[in-house]
């Protein structure tokens, strides 16, 4: 730890601050490294329409620590507020943090915030987070399980008969990139993501983003790989939202090089036939085509079918990482209990 030292909390400059704030965040998690490029995009993607409030710590000229707080674009309330605060490991034991949160938290009590979300993982480094939030009455609500693998370690050939199978369905899988010629397909994609979502047990009422934006923050984000994300496509099928599209699964590159899939899901007419896994086979596959990677994705405790479908594929667990809340009275900003779920307590 360095000698205590001045610090200022100012609103960050962009893009000037980009590298200090990627250099923060990537040192506190090193296991999901940013690079100033994806904050910077990740910024002008943003949704213009939700509250959002930055602040970062300057120690010498240097970018020590970093707030953000504003409306969740996933389970969008007007009085809910999803953010974090984090310190470089190296700036810690100073003030930093308790700066930062006492600054945000009287800009949201202004705002008359009701509910205030942030997430943290369950490994060692994050130790001193969860004791941070557990002193100022924040309580552990939702876990999302993480697991990894790598295709040098899957035997891919073994889902032949699988992928047989789904293509004498009638059901063809075929990448993000190959139905670029598809004049509706961002629309057709927006659509069945927000119908996939709506069965995602993750413990939360969810809203929709708007097209643009979402186009922006998933199909355009640097990371969304078009090559290895797939789509199950049914041609008999004529759905008057999503045409053909019966299910699809992305795949993301982390700067770090390692891939992440963000979402999975088949529609519920065609469910039980083994599309979902032969989607993230095909990815897999395309990936272990590519060079090869480690892919890692996250999945909710009740969601035992997705988990049972990872563990068959040869996924293995990592790290758990929760969501903690802090609800609020709106009148007298006093803490208020939170509910907590079965198995949580």
């Amino acid at each position: 730890m360095t000698a205590p030292q001045p610090f200022t909390l100012r609103e960050p400059r962009k893009p000037d601050d980009f590298p200090g704030v990627a250099a923060v965040l990537s040192a506190a998690d090193p296991d999901w490294p940013v690079t100033p490029d994806l904050l910077r995009v990740w910024d002008a993607a943003h949704d213009p329409a939700l509250y959002r409030l930055e602040l970062v710590a300057e120690q010498a000229g240097r970018v020590v620590g970093v707030g953000q707080v504003g409306h969740d674009d996933f389970a969008f309330e007007e009085w809910r507020y999803f953010g974090g605060i984090t310190v470089h490991p190296d700036a810690r034991g100073q003030g930093v943090g308790t700066a930062l949160y006492g600054a945000l938290m009287e800009r949201l009590r202004a705002r008359g915030a009701q509910d205030i979300r942030t997430m943290l993982s369950d490994q060692d480094r994050d130790a001193p987070g969860r004791a941070f939030l557990a002193a100022r009455g924040y309580v552990r609500t939702w876990d999302r399980y993480e697991s990894r693998l790598h295709t040098a370690d899957a035997d891919l050939g073994a889902f032949d008969d699988l992928m047989t199978a789904v293509a004498q369905g009638g059901v063809q899988l075929r990448s993000v990139a190959d139905l670029a010629g598809d004049p509706a397909r961002d629309r057709r994609l927006w659509e069945l993501d927000w119908r996939l979502f709506q069965d995602v047990p993750m413990g939360q009422a969810l809203t929709r983003r708007p097209f643009e934006a979402w186009v922006k923050q998933e199909l355009d984000d640097p990371t969304f790989s078009h090559e290895l994300s797939f789509v199950a496509v049914r041609p008999d099928v004529d759905d008057p939202e999503t045409g053909p599209y019966v299910g699809y699964s992305t795949l993301m590159r982390n700067p770090a090089g390692f891939y992440v899939i963000g979402m999975t899901g088949v529609r519920r007419e065609d469910r039980g036939r083994g599309v979902a896994k032969a989607l993230k086979v095909a990815a897999m596959r395309a990936l272990a085509a590519a060079g090869g990677g480690e892919i890692r994705t996250f999945n909710d405790p009740p969601n035992k079918a997705m988990l049972g479908m990872n563990r068959a594929l040869g996924f293995r667990r990592g790290p758990t990482r929760s969501r903690y809340e802090l609800h609020l009275d709106p009148v007298t900003g006093e803490r208020r209990p939170v509910p907590v779920p079965e198995g949580l307590a």
